[in-house]
């Protein structure tokens, strides 16, 4: 069983700290657990119902009222909030829960209403990324089981691929991006989205995928005459790894977009052809620029 702070739990839920110890006082919701030295923390279970309580709260329910019902009761009336069209937050809470619970069929269902309402890049855009960027931070507080993160990430990962493979072809004078993640980099999702973009928007996408060795971009480089390259990662790299990508710089001879950590991105701060990518919005953006020149 995993256990959550109060100021982990005030993150996960959107619940101050504040109000968690306003209702243990005046509601019988729930008991925090308490250390040896009388410190609050929340199991599994407790966050779980307190991210549906603030699912319900926003949407117009009493704490009084919620107070009453049962966890059924409970998980029935945000489920009904989740499977309607909602705001892009309780989306990203539903798809939290449907991470912690392994529940494939309510992570489909959120995500299929957004999909009917935006299509996949503002999907990708609103809810994907918000959502991702919400499973690191429980990554970073240990509290993502390995198994979940797997779970989700490759239920998002058969979402966008079904998408890449439905587009149609690009025109024969496309301008042309190289794809690639570092070795020992595994995380997929953000290239994929990159890959989709960039499709989308027109570009002939050479897609490596994860764990590239660097001598192979090179190689790659010169059969696909590619216009430009993208890598990205999302853990702090050592000053070793930093250097396989500076190798990659200093020989394509081509603009590179990183998209990481951006004190990771100071180290190439001195090369010219390097440009950060901060979020999808940006590479956007940078791409519809890039092809007008190209064709201008």
């Amino acid at each position: 069983m995993s256990t959550y702070s109060m100021a982990q739990v005030e993150v996960l839920t959107g619940i101050k700290a504040h109000t968690l110890r306003v209702w243990e006082k005046r509601f019988n919701l729930l008991e925090p657990l308490r250390t040896a030295t009388n410190i609050r923390f929340y199991s599994d279970e407790q966050l779980i119902k307190l991210v549906n309580v603030g699912i319900l709260l926003r949407n117009g329910h009493k704490i009084s009222w919620v107070d009453k019902m049962s966890m059924s009761e409970i998980e029935n009336r945000v489920k009904k909030i989740l499977h309607e069209p909602t705001d892009n937050n309780e989306d990203v809470q539903g798809l939290t829960l449907a991470m912690i619970d392994l529940n494939e069929a309510d992570f489909d269902t959120i995500l299929k209403v957004h999909l009917l309402r935006k299509g996949l890049l503002f999907t990708i855009i609103d809810l994907i990324y918000p959502f991702l960027h919400h499973v690191g931070i429980l990554w970073n507080m240990r509290k993502a089981l390995p198994a979940q993160e797997h779970f989700i990430s490759n239920l998002i990962r058969k979402k966008i691929i079904s998408s890449i493979d439905a587009m149609p072809s690009p025109a024969k004078n496309a301008p042309r991006i190289l794809m690639y993640l570092m070795e020992g980099e595994h995380h997929e999702i953000g290239l994929l989205v990159a890959h989709f973009i960039a499709a989308d928007l027109g570009y002939k996408v050479y897609y490596l995928g994860q764990n590239v060795p660097s001598e192979n971009i090179l190689e790659v480089m010169e059969i696909s005459k590619a216009d430009l390259v993208m890598t990205m990662f999302l853990t702090p790299k050592q000053t070793k790894v930093l250097k396989n990508i500076e190798k990659v710089i200093k020989n394509i001879n081509k603009p590179l977009l990183i998209s990481c950590n951006l004190e990771n991105f100071n180290f190439f701060n001195e090369y010219d052809n390097v440009n950060y990518v901060k979020d999808p919005q940006d590479f956007i953006s940078f791409l519809t620029d890039f092809k007008t020149r190209l064709e201008a």
